[in-house]
């Protein structure tokens, strides 16, 4: 067991969370709203990669969701920050040491459907890597060989499905497509995505789930759609506008990690 894992483990103490959440870009702010939070920063677990872009804070808070325990990460180290897609195994591999069996990743992404704009929420249902990298490159031993069928976890999937419509939350679905960044993609790659099968595009999540998958976590994963692809009605992405629209989202995503969390318990 890794030293941060021991230091998590301790952190977390006699509770167990329900699951972990990776909270992408402009969502940290649902952290704040746990109940009987308790945090550490990134850089007091060794090996936790201290993330660079604004609206990824490098903080780990658990507290309760609706009355059931719940561990949140604000914020996410990326491929594009260190030239190494492995960037967040440190993260994921002590989270799965430390017990945490199921994993749910969010992040901002760009649609590539325009009845699916800005300020939705999309279950991701598989992905295309389309980086050209894996977090798994270098490894030794069969561990490597991750079978990534059913990568999303279906029975996961179901119970956000039914949270979403309990919440009234639109729940869009989707194919989730990873491209390395930092700059975004062009309107030719965007419809290069398109023909290959993707609904909507960003720069994280995939490394995380094949990592997730390898240390033996069941995925879930939720794009906040800041954006409509590049070229797609005229659209030109900026950081600024991930940031101002996945904020937009907070409110539906607490909604439905809270009812997700509740329907776990009572399952």
């Amino acid at each position: 067991m890794t030293t941060a894992a021991v230091i998590l483990k301790r952190h977390i103490g006699r509770v167990h969370p329900l699951f972990a959440v990776v909270l992408g870009s402009s969502l940290g702010g649902l952290a704040e709203g746990l109940e009987g939070q308790k945090a550490i920063n990134y850089s007091e677990l060794p090996g936790f990669p201290v993330p660079s872009v604004s609206g990824h804070a490098g903080e780990l808070v658990t507290g309760t969701i609706g009355g059931h325990p719940v561990l949140m990460l604000k914020g996410r180290a990326h491929a594009y920050e260190h030239g190494n897609a492995g960037a967040m195994r440190p993260v994921i591999e002590a989270l799965a040491a430390a017990g945490i069996t199921r994993l749910v990743l969010t992040n901002a992404a760009g649609s590539l459907r325009p009845e699916v704009g800005p300020g939705r929420i999309m279950l991701i249902t598989d992905h295309i890597n389309l980086a050209g990298m894996s977090p798994l490159l270098g490894e030794t031993g069969d561990e490597r060989f991750v079978s990534l069928t059913n990568a999303y976890d279906p029975a996961l999937a179901d119970t956000l499905r039914v949270a979403a419509k309990a919440e009234n939350v639109a729940l869009a679905e989707g194919v989730y497509a990873w491209f390395s960044g930092p700059m975004f993609e062009t309107p030719a790659e965007i419809r290069m995505a398109g023909i290959l099968g993707a609904h909507a595009v960003g720069m994280s999540t995939a490394p995380e789930t094949i990592l997730a998958r390898r240390f033996g976590m069941k995925v879930a994963a939720l794009s906040v759609i800041t954006n409509l692809g590049a070229g797609i009605g005229g659209a030109s992405p900026s950081h600024g506008e991930t940031k101002r629209e996945g904020a937009k989202a907070t409110a539906d995503m607490g909604r439905l990690l809270s009812r997700f969390a509740k329907d776990l318990a009572d399952a």
